[in-house]
Order: C-alpha cells, then sequence, then structure tokens
C-alpha cells in the first residue's frame, strides 16, 4: 500500500507539473499571436495565402458595395444571441473583399450599410468554423452558422479575403466590431494543474488514512 500511495501520488504531481510546463507555453504561444495581431497594419497584399497571412493586420481604403450583407449567427457572452455582419468592400485599387464588421442584436434591424468612401483596419482572417455539427446555410433568410470564406466570397462575389474590422472610419456604422483577440483562444492550463496537484494531495492523504487504519486493525 505504501508503494501505491507514493507511486500515485508521484504520477499525479507529475501531471501536475507538466500542466504547468505547457502552461508557460501555452502563455508564450499566446503571447506571440497577441504581438501579430497588434502589431502595425500594412497594406493588404496583392497576393494573400492562410497559411502565412491569417491574423495579418492590414488597413485598407475604399467602399462598401453590393446590396447584400450576410449575417453568421454567433453568441456572445456579453451581449447574447446576434449575428456577425459580412459585406463586401471595394478598395481603391479595385479589388473587392469581405469586411467582418461586427456584431448587431438579434433584436435590432439590420444595420444600414456605411455609405461614401472609409479606412477599415483589422486583421485577415481564415476561420475555420464548420464540423459536422454545422447545419446548412439559410440562405433564403439570409442566416450562415459559419464564417466560411470561399462559400462567402463566392455569395458576395468577392476574392476570398475575409479583413476582421479591428476600427474604422465609418462612424455611422451600428455594428459592434468583434477584433480578433488571443483572449478568445483557451488557455486551461492553470485550472488543469490545480486538479492535478489537488488531486495528488487528496490521494496522498486517503493512502495515509487507509495505512492509519490499517494499523490500527492489526493492533
Amino acid at each position: 500500500m505504501i508503494i501505491l500511495g507514493i507511486g500515485g501520488t508521484a504520477i499525479l504531481l507529475g501531471l501536475g507539473v507538466w500542466q504547468v510546463q505547457r502552461l508557460a507555453w501555452k502563455t508564450e504561444i499566446l503571447a506571440q499571436i497577441e504581438r501579430k495581431i497588434l502589431a502595425p497594419a500594412v497594406d493588404i497584399p496583392a497576393q494573400v495565402a492562410p497559411a502565412t497571412d491569417d491574423l495579418l493586420p492590414v488597413r485598407g481604403t475604399g467602399r462598401y458595395v453590393g446590396d447584400r450583407t450576410v449575417r453568421v449567427l454567433v453568441s456572445q457572452k456579453i451581449y447574447g444571441a446576434g449575428y456577425r455582419l459580412i459585406s463586401a468592400f471595394e478598395l481603391n485599387d479595385g479589388r473587392k473583399i469581405m469586411i467582418d464588421r461586427g456584431f448587431t442584436s438579434v433584436r435590432a434591424d439590420m444595420p444600414a450599410m456605411p455609405k461614401g468612401s472609409g479606412q477599415v483596419v483589422g486583421n485577415l482572417q481564415w476561420p475555420q468554423e464548420i464540423d459536422s455539427f454545422t447545419p446548412d446555410n439559410d440562405l433564403a433568410a439570409n442566416i450562415w452558422f459559419a464564417r466560411d470564406v470561399a462559400a462567402l466570397s463566392a455569395h458576395l462575389q468577392t476574392e476570398p479575403i475575409l479583413l476582421v474590422l479591428r476600427n474604422s472610419s465609418f462612424a455611422e456604422d451600428a455594428a459592434q466590431p468583434l477584433p480578433k483577440m488571443s483572449a478568445n483562444i483557451p488557455n486551461d492550463h492553470l485550472n488543469y494543474a490545480l486538479t492535478w496537484f489537488s488531486l495528488a494531495f487528496i490521494w496522498l492523504g486517503m493512502s495515509g488514512y487507509f495505512l492509519y487504519r490499517s494499523r490500527d486493525i492489526q493492533t
């Protein structure tokens, strides 16, 4: 029983230490992502690729075009259920990309498309939001369930480029920007470490109690 108690405690402590190491690793990864997200914005490159340009901070000047704004169903802790609004945007050089303008509540009317010319600043993103549980988009009701860049670009007739808005000069846009932040990426390793350490002390205590009771029985 002594070997089992010590061995079990050592294993649980080892798992806790491993999670502490994972915490340090994940914290550094998130810091790197945050630095990339908040780096100075550059002009949108002529050629972009998800593998190299995901989260790239960019800026562009132009105007919103088209008569369609896609609503992607989301839920926010602060605001509740709502939609991300994605609209086509024509840059001054004639290219058309997509802007994720941000959030509007399901209870609110569809915000009007901003008029005139202005600047947008944000991060390029190719979200991976589709899995086997994702429903088919309801095109008749204009309700989408994922930001599928390829499908959205075909629908809005733009390049497959999505800029997640951080800020813009379009003051009249009623959508609330939902910029990409590293805080949106889970980092639960501290909780895991505390769980393993707690289990180690519980295991050690139970082993000690069992040995104490066994000695009483024998005497």
